[in-house]
């Protein structure tokens, strides 16, 4: 493999919903299966509001993932879902994607169930009418976004962006703290070059210096500071501007299925505390399966650690501000009431 396509991969691989997932490696390499997570906390797939097996056995759980590995990567080679699911009836199949706008276009036309993204294609895909529920929490949002420039550049402060090539992922969350970056600074939409690039292809433009900084997420922050290829010009900390990621669900499937949303919320949390558990075998994995030192993996999970957890009224309300902004920037045609696509039910019954 290519040290271009092989750097594209780790960043891909190891992206959050998603991004900042994780995951562990087989027992003591002899290629035996880890107990799943719901045999680790005792619990059964059958408990609480369950029907038969036979209830869903042509049921597909469709769930979206960003790349190969991380959590995800490790519940799929333990088939931690398949079995949980498998004890009720039902199939799951995994669907693979760069960012979090292709996931909800995928259910906007039934092709997925599940995925993890950043906040604001949620805040699109609301603006454009397509029906789903966001379930839980799984990025607080104040280090997992960021402006990156070279580590040579001579550009100091937002302010110096005027003029500049930026690259940025129309629809990412990383969009959405740009241009809020921006007019905090005093400057317009206007006042630089925006380059629309998916992460895939601003990497070598990134190091080729073909674009002046870039807009982005963990683990390509991380990737490109501690590689020393580039440095943080302003993060979600340093300018009050969180980025939180969610999981969400498209809403015809928890209408018909809310018990499989909440035993997908709940072996996910069980898979997540696994690997808070077990952090230098899961980080150790990561490192091994892509060929990278394991203080990146390290200083991916300091900046992007995973939560699970019920959406606060603070969070929601910063979710409004989002939309707000993002409607007078011309982003989105509607306004939108973002509390209508919050539901906490499922979440609190996995965590119970």
């Amino acid at each position: 493999m290519s040290n271009r396509y092989g750097l594209i991969t780790v960043l891909i691989v190891l992206i959050l919903i998603v991004a900042g997932c994780s995951n562990a490696s087989n027992n003591a390499g002899n290629g035996e299966k880890d107990a799943s997570p719901g045999q680790t906390a005792g619990t059964s797939t059958k408990e609480g509001n369950l029907d038969s097996k036979a209830s869903y056995e042509d049921v597909k759980v469709k769930i979206g993932v960003q790349g190969k590995g991380g959590l995800f990567g490790k519940a799929q080679e333990q088939k931690w879902f398949e079995e949980a699911f498998g004890e009720v009836g039902a199939k799951v199949e995994w669907v693979e994607f760069q960012s979090g706008p292709p996931m909800v276009e995928a259910m906007a036309s039934n092709h997925l169930d599940f995925a993890g993204m950043g906040n604001m294609p949620p805040i699109s895909a609301q603006a454009a009418g397509i029906d789903f529920k966001i379930i839980s929490q799984v990025l607080d949002g104040k280090n997992n976004v960021a402006i990156i420039v070279p580590t040579d550049s001579l550009i100091q402060t937002i302010a110096d962006l005027k003029g500049k090539k930026v690259a940025v992922t129309k629809g990412s969350n990383a969009y959405n703290f740009l241009y809020q970056v921006l007019v905090k600074a005093g400057l317009a939409k206007s006042d630089i070059q925006e380059i629309q690039l998916q992460p895939d292809e601003t990497q070598p433009s990134f190091e080729s210096g073909k674009v002046d900084a870039w807009a982005v997420w963990d683990p390509y922050i991380t990737l490109n500071t501690l590689s020393g290829k580039g440095r943080v010009l302003a993060d979600g900390e340093t300018e009050g501007v969180l980025s939180p990621s969610f999981q969400l669900v498209r809403s015809d499937f928890a209408n018909e299925y809310p018990e499989l949303v909440t035993l997908y919320l709940k072996i996910f949390e069980q898979a997540r505390q696994w690997e808070a558990t077990n952090q230098e075998e899961a980080f150790q994995r990561y490192a091994d399966e892509r060929n990278i030192p394991i203080e990146l993996v390290q200083g991916m999970q300091s900046r992007a650690a995973m939560i699970n957890i019920p959406v606060s009224d603070d969070i929601i309300a910063s979710q409004q501000n989002t939309a707000d902004f993002q409607f007078e920037l011309g982003t989105i045609r509607k306004r939108i009431n973002v509390a209508d696509v919050f539901d906490n039910q499922y979440i609190e019954e996995a965590l119970k």
